[in-house]
């Protein structure tokens, strides 16, 4: 077997931050820190922010309080009305340091930040210190005062942010295959999320520090640790609800009517062609939930299906049971998008919402590559290939290809 390589982006996106975060050490260990006070305190809220981070494969920003006191310091040219000295090589090596030391017991429950993440934040953090200190120190910014001064440094974060988003989004799609369109746009759209609030405070406890001093950061921090926790808690409400879907799927397994694991199955196959066919992540959601919900209707059947394979039923059978699917959806309380999905994927795919094309078709490929044996997967993929012409949407078909050809998804035969 050939040795792994990394995609060339992943490579030069990793090189150029382990080089500047390099760079950014030596520079500030042969010169010494600058305000060693200011520098302690901006350390330790970074470290107190990694400390609090959440992590997860949804999160767009663990570590929010830490990404605002990363930036706010990087922006930073007065504390308490005393002019600072420190350039972009010690806020890089400081923000980099403390992010480090704050991982440290994430790292040990084998939950550290990612080898992106630490590129990101070492570039982002580089990018606006080296957009603003040189400047700063230079008295380039002297005549900015009051709300053009504050619209500056709101104007350097929305750029940064923007920046740290292409970034996101260039990374997810190399390691990924994603469309790069529909995940920079998710990436953005979380902007206006987490990261409004990350930019906002990061602008304001730059401008308030300069002001009163050191002692507005735990105060300016409460704010965003206030949301950091609600954002938690409404995060635990949508992992509860996803869990009582599933469980509310695994009811036809547990009765005999489809096969272990089938929803599952269909469900992450689903997800990934929809992430190839550019849906965004609310779309997303609701397909999940479809895919997890989509033989519901079986349990409505006298007789089971044999091994609950609905692909090959009559056409007018498989969409009384998506009728009676989505009715039952619709009597668990599930968002409505959900109900019109699974009640659809027995409609002429040319009638259909592309949520109920995506779950119908990879149902049918499931179902046939299980009932295949060991060439089941390929047979499977040709059978849905020579139905295009009338009962699987075509374009869903080739991405289902392309999904199975870049990540290796071929699902296995359940025992």
């Amino acid at each position: 077997m050939s040795a792994y390589r990394p995609p060339p982006l992943l490579t030069l996106v990793h090189a150029c931050a382990a080089l500047f975060a390099t760079g950014s050490l030596a520079v500030t260990f042969h010169h010494g820190l600058e305000e060693r006070r200011v520098a302690l305190a901006f350390g330790v809220l970074v470290t107190v922010g990694e400390l609090t981070r959440r992590n997860g494969a949804r999160v767009r920003e663990p570590a929010p309080l830490g990404a605002a006191a990363a930036l706010s310091y990087a922006l930073l040219g007065e504390a308490g009305g005393r002019a600072t000295h420190h350039g972009p090589a010690q806020v890089v090596a400081v923000v980099l340091a403390a992010s480090l030391l704050g991982s440290v017991p994430h790292v040990a429950r084998g939950q550290g930040p990612t080898l992106d993440h630490l590129a990101r934040r070492v570039l982002t953090v580089g990018f606006v210190a080296v957009c603003f200190q040189p400047p700063y120190n230079r008295g380039m910014f002297d005549d900015w005062g009051g709300p053009a001064y504050a619209l500056l440094l709101l104007a350097l974060l929305s750029l940064t942010a923007l920046c740290d988003a292409v970034l996101a989004a260039a990374l997810a799609h190399t390691r990924t295959g994603w469309p790069f369109g529909p995940v920079l746009r998710d990436e953005l759209r979380a902007v206006y999320g987490i990261g409004a609030a990350v930019i906002a405070t990061g602008a304001v406890m730059a401008l308030a520090v300069a002001v009163v001093g050191l002692w507005a950061l735990p105060v300016f921090s409460v704010p965003l640790l206030l949301a950091q926790m609600a954002f938690r808690r409404y995060a635990a409400v949508r992992a509860t609800y996803r869990q009582t879907i599933a469980s509310l799927a695994r009811a036809t397994e547990v009765a005999g009517y489809t096969p272990a694991g089938h929803a599952r199955r269909v469900a992450v196959l689903s997800k990934a062609v929809g992430r190839d066919l550019g849906l965004t992540e609310p779309e997303l959601a609701v397909l999940e939930y479809a895919a997890l919900m989509h033989d519901i209707g079986q349990l409505s059947l006298v007789d089971p299906v044999p091994a609950g394979a609905t692909a090959a039923l009559p056409a007018a059978e498989q969409r009384r049971i998506a009728l009676l699917g989505g009715a039952v959806v619709r009597q668990t309380g599930v968002d409505e998008a959900v109900a019109v999905v699974v009640e659809r994927q027995a409609d002429p795919y040319a009638e259909q919402p592309l949520a109920a094309r995506i779950v119908r078709a990879v149902n049918a490929y499931e179902e046939k590559s299980r009932e295949g044996g060991p060439g089941g997967p390929l047979t499977a993929l040709e059978e849905l290939r020579l139905a295009t012409a009338g009962t699987y949407a075509p374009e869903v078909v080739e991405s289902l290809a392309r999904v199975l050809a870049r990540s290796s998804l071929t699902l296995p035969v359940a025992g």
